[in-house]
């Protein structure tokens, strides 16, 4: 994974046409998709919600661009990448910006392990208006980035030795058995499932929401 200002670049080929389990991460992806024998498609992801399994013919390679949490592009930028496919990086590089309260928003709920008054009372604005800042912008409610934050910056703490129930706490969960559940719904697997398996832990610490490249985090 390449990273730019405002988004990572990444590559994938599928060899066998095998399945491919794709979890929530609080960002979209802009793709450039190349199947054997057919031109190239650009495709915008929506946010995921929940895990999704998805299937590529054998031979399929993507290079996909992942924007910062938040972060979309129209369907100007789109057209302009499907073009000329080659220039994403320099053409994402100009167009990718968050509105600065939205971002200081996200911000708040990705660092935060209180609720949404709390966050609210930190930044001086009233839950309503941060509730209206979301849905202007279309995206999924404070709960979303703040919860979603939060199970991800746990997976993150799974590599260490510390016990399941030390991250429990650190995270901010009620304890180790609150924690189970919030993997289990956003990841589909139990912390102690994920740090058995390393490839699974690889894919749920890539850089997205709670552990984006110069993120201020912070469980406390």
């Amino acid at each position: 994974m390449v990273s730019h200002p405002g988004f990572h670049e990444w590559h994938h080929r599928s060899a066998d046409g095998a399945l491919s389990s794709i979890f929530p991460d609080g960002c979209r992806d802009v793709l450039v998709i190349r199947k054997p024998r057919e031109a190239p498609s650009v495709v915008l992801t929506q946010l995921d919600l929940r895990v999704r399994t998805i299937g590529l013919a054998a031979g399929t390679e993507i290079t996909g661009y992942r924007l910062r949490p938040g972060a979309v592009v129209d369907k100007a930028v789109l057209h302009a990448i499907s073009l000329a496919p080659e220039k994403a990086p320099s053409i994402l590089a100009e167009v990718v910006a968050l509105p600065s309260d939205l971002e200081e928003v996200i911000g708040a709920c990705t660092q935060s392990v209180g609720g949404l008054g709390a966050i609210s009372g930190n930044l001086g604005v009233s839950v309503r208006t941060i509730q209206r800042l979301f849905r202007a912008a279309a995206l999924p409610p404070p709960d979303f980035w703040r919860l979603l934050a939060r199970a991800r910056r746990a997976v993150g703490l799974l590599q260490s030795s510390t016990s399941l129930a030390d991250i429990a706490g650190d995270c901010g969960y009620s304890d180790q058995a609150h924690m189970t559940r919030e993997t289990l719904r956003w990841f589909q697997k139990s912390p102690a499932r994920i740090r058995r398996d390393v490839h699974l832990h690889h894919l749920l610490s890539q850089p997205g929401l709670g552990n984006w490249t110069g993120e201020q985090i912070s469980t406390r």
